[in-house]
C-alpha cells in the first residue's frame, strides 16, 4: 500500500484495536465501547466485554493509518517514513515508537502484578522467554476517566500493623514468626517477611481464613454493623470474583484509592498495584512485561514478585501522581513521569474557544478525542479528519496544525514521547 509521500508530513487517522478481555465492562457501559463506536468496522454486542482500546504498534493489538479508506499498519508507516519520529525519539528508541497509549474499562478486578525494571526485565525474559516474552521494562501511567478504584503501593506500616492485630483470620494465614515481625519491625524487611508469608501461604489455609473472615463480615452487615474497619464491603467484592483468592488480603498490605476524573497513579517498576473498576487512559512503554501473584486465572510467579517488590510504605495522598498546568497553554494538563518513553497531555478546549493550535513537538504523539468534535484541514492532500468522540490521529514530530471545533466543550488525550 503506498501512500503519498506528502501524508507523512500531517497528522492521520487511526483505525485502533479493541480488546474484550473478561474483566472489560459490558456492553455501552465500557468507555471503550463507546469510543470505538467512531470505527466503521466495530460492531458492538450488547452482552460482550469491552477492556482495552489500544493506540501503537505492539504485535499484540496494532493500530493502522487510514488514508482515503486504505489502510496500512502504523508500524509499517513508521518503518518506511522514520522521521515521524524525530531525530532523537528515533535514535534512543531505534526507530520504534516507544510507548503504547491505551483505553481501559474495568468491571472485574485485575491481577495484583508489579512490573521488572528494564535489566530485570532482560534477565528474566533470557531466563524464561516462555513467561517473559518482552525484554523492555514496562512504566505505566493511569489517568482516571471516571472514579477509578486500584490499589497501589504499601500502605503506611502502622494501618498494616493494625489490621494484622485486629483480624486474627489474616494473623492465621500469615504465621506467627510474620505476626512476630510485623509486630515489632518498622522496617523494610519486616514487611517483606510479613508480605511474602501471606503470599507463600497454602492456598487451603488461605481459602479457610477468608472464607472464616467472609463469613464473620457478611453477619455484621446483615446485623448492620460498621464493616468499614476491616475493609469489609471491598473483601466482599473481590472474593466474589475470586473466591478463596490471596489476593483479597492483599486489601489490608496495599492502599486502596479511587481517583477523581484527571487525577492520576505512576506505576513505577517493581510497584504492586492492581486496577479494581473504572475507565482510565493508561500510558505505557510499548512492553507487555507482568509479574503477577494473586486475583488472576493467569500464572503466578510469587516468589519473583515478592523478592522484586518496593517495600516502601505511603499514604494515599503521597501514592497519586501530580499533574502540572503547562506554562504555554492554559488548557493543557500534563502527567510526565520520570521515564523518557513517555508523557500525557490532557487537553480541555473550552465551547468558546472556536480554534486551538497544536504545537509541534520534537518527537511522536497520539492524540484521542474523549469528548466533542472538531476538523483538522490537511493542507497538502487537501483532506480533512473530522473529529469525533473515539477519533484518534497520529501527529508526526515537529507537525503544528489547526483544531477547529465545533462550539462544544472538548476533552483530548495526548501520549508523546520528548527527548
Amino acid at each position: 500500500m503506498a501512500f503519498p509521500a506528502d501524508s507523512a508530513e500531517e497528522v492521520v487517522e487511526l483505525k485502533c484495536a479493541v480488546q474484550c478481555y473478561a474483566w472489560g465492562k459490558i456492553g455501552l457501559s465500557s468507555t471503550v465501547a463507546q469510543l470505538a463506536q467512531h470505527s466503521f468496522s466495530f460492531k458492538l454486542k450488547e452482552d460482550k466485554p469491552y477492556s482495552e482500546l489500544w493506540m501503537g504498534t505492539h504485535t499484540n493489538g496494532p493500530s493502522k493509518v487510514l488514508f482515503r479508506k486504505e489502510e496500512v499498519l502504523l508500524s509499517e508507516w513508521i518503518d518506511k517514513n522514520t522521521h515521524v519520529l524525530g531525530d532523537t525519539v528515533k535514535e534512543a528508541f531505534d526507530g520504534n515508537l516507544p510507548y503504547l497509549f491505551k483505553v481501559l474499562s474495568v468491571n472485574k478486578a485485575l491481577s495484583i502484578q508489579a512490573h521488572p525494571s528494564k535489566s530485570h526485565a532482560k534477565r528474566l525474559h533470557k531466563e524464561r522467554p516462555d513467561v517473559y516474552k518482552d525484554p523492555n521494562h514496562k512504566p505505566e501511567m493511569a489517568i482516571a476517566l471516571t472514579a477509578f478504584e486500584s490499589l497501589c503501593g504499601f500502605r503506611p506500616f502502622a494501618e498494616i500493623q493494625n489490621y494484622v492485630r485486629t483480624i486474627p483470620e489474616l494473623a492465621f494465614v500469615i504465621g506467627e514468626e510474620a505476626v512476630d515481625a510485623i509486630a515489632s519491625g518498622s522496617d523494610f524487611e519486616a514487611l517483606k517477611i510479613t508480605f511474602t508469608s501471606l503470599m507463600g501461604s497454602s492456598p487451603d489455609v488461605v481459602s479457610k481464613h477468608l472464607q472464616n473472615l467472609v463469613d464473620r463480615i457478611t453477619k455484621m452487615k446483615s446485623s448492620s454493623h460498621d464493616i468499614s474497619p476491616y475493609c469489609g464491603e471491598l473483601l466482599l467484592r473481590l472474593n466474589s470474583q475470586f473466591p478463596g483468592d490471596v489476593g483479597c488480603f492483599c486489601i489490608y498490605f496495599l492502599n486502596y484509592i479511587t481517583l477523581k476524573p484527571g487525577e492520576a497513579l505512576f506505576l513505577g517498576p517493581n510497584l504492586p498495584h492492581a486496577y479494581l473498576a473504572g475507565d482510565c487512559m493508561e500510558c505505557m512503554a510499548c512492553s507487555d512485561n507482568v509479574v503477577r501473584a494473586g486475583l488472576t486465572p493467569k500464572l503466578k510467579d510469587v516468589d519473583t514478585l515478592c523478592q522484586m517488590l518496593d517495600y516502601g510504605c505511603h499514604t494515599k495522598e503521597e501514592t497519586i501522581f501530580p499533574c502540572r498546568p503547562s506554562p504555554s497553554d492554559p488548557y493543557v494538563s500534563i502527567y510526565d513521569p520520570p521515564v523518557p518513553d513517555f508523557a500525557v497531555a490532557r487537553i480541555q478546549i473550552p465551547s468558546s474557544c472556536l480554534s486551538y493550535k497544536f504545537q509541534g513537538l520534537n518527537g511522536p504523539s497520539i492524540a484521542i478525542m474523549i469528548s466533542g468534535s472538531g476538523t483538522i484541514h490537511k493542507t497538502s492532500t487537501n483532506l480533512k479528519i473530522d473529529l469525533r468522540k473515539g477519533t484518534v490521529v497520529f501527529i508526526p514530530a515537529n507537525t503544528c496544525f489547526e483544531l477547529k471545533c465545533d462550539g462544544v466543550d472538548c476533552e483530548i488525550y495526548q501520549a508523546y514521547c520528548v527527548l
